[in-house]
């Protein structure tokens, strides 16, 4: 019975931030570009969807403003590593770090409420259903249609080279392909569906706030994980179907947590360890195996 009640709400919130977990695959998995950006992409996506919204302007045009400044932001980040040669983590953190000040300033405030503005949810909560329905069908929608896009884009001749660059940098750039505008390219791809999606998490939840963003690397990371546990990504189609579906069941398992008692402070802790957990066990089955790795060795 918890279960059935929880299902619900672990289905809209997972297919809500699926777009998160598809773009840190893209950044993580097919550039293989630890990219930090994500924690201040997020809010961004919100504050600007949000700001726009309550400026009267129309609530799609806002949530594809929004998309397009999360590309920007990781276009920046990639600018950061691939111009000024600054250290992939660092650009990261940097951008992130920098991003947190741009996000009050679009806001002029720490959150804006939205409850009261009309929203790309708002004929949905006039419809004389429950509103999970509509809600839930709407985010599967927008979710299965960037997938299928994202799959398209990465069978493209350039989504190719995308891949390739992740793969061997070295030997794709010996081709004739410019590696640095792809990692560009790639990283405002990434953030931009991390963006879409803080914009439409913010208008569900009915404000933005500028700490909306924090640990949603480590959130994305662990759908990706758990997603990958089950669905094997030998293809790109199922490297995108673990991303979503993980996120989904991560969401689920959240869900529970808070239903069997997890406070919500410790949210982030458990997250970090599902993390952990994920990625240790793994390597704590090579080392009883005897295939033990020495940094630097």
């Amino acid at each position: 019975m918890v279960v059935l009640s929880i299902l619900p709400i672990g289905l809209q919130q997972g297919l809500a931030y699926a777009l998160v977990a598809l773009g840190i695959a893209i950044t993580f998995r097919v550039l293989a570009f630890p990219d930090l950006t994500v924690d201040g992409s997020f809010p961004l996506g919100g504050a600007v969807a949000a700001r726009l919204i309550f400026e009267g302007m129309d609530p799609t045009l806002a949530t594809l403003a929004a998309l397009v400044a999360g590309f920007i932001a990781g276009s920046l980040t990639g600018i950061l590593n691939t111009r000024l040669k600054i250290n992939s983590l660092l650009a990261g953190i940097l951008m992130m770090t920098i991003l947190y000040s741009v996000n009050l300033r679009i806001m002029g405030r720490a959150n804006i409420q939205l409850l009261y503005k009309s929203t790309v949810f708002t004929f949905m909560e006039n419809m004389d259903v429950v509103r999970f329905v509509p809600v839930i069908l709407f985010f599967f929608l927008i979710t299965a249609v960037v997938k299928i896009l994202v799959d398209l884009f990465l069978h493209t001749e350039y989504g190719m080279a995308l891949r390739a660059t992740g793969d061997n940098e070295d030997m794709i750039r010996s081709l004739g392909v410019n590696t640095d505008n792809a990692t560009v390219f790639g990283l405002g791809l990434s953030n931009g569906l991390v963006a879409l999606s803080g914009a439409l998490v913010a208008q569900d939840q009915g404000f933005a706030d500028v700490g909306m963003g924090i640990g949603m690397i480590v959130a994305g990371l662990a759908s990706i994980i758990i997603g990958e546990a089950l669905i094997k990504p030998k293809t790109v189609f199922r490297l995108t179907l673990a991303a979503v579906f993980g996120s989904v069941l991560y969401r689920f398992i959240i869900s529970l947590g808070l239903r069997l008692g997890l406070a919500p402070t410790d949210l982030k802790m458990a997250t970090g360890f599902m993390v952990i957990l994920a990625l240790g066990v793994p390597a704590f089955k090579k080392t009883r195996e005897g295939k033990i790795h020495l940094r630097g060795v």
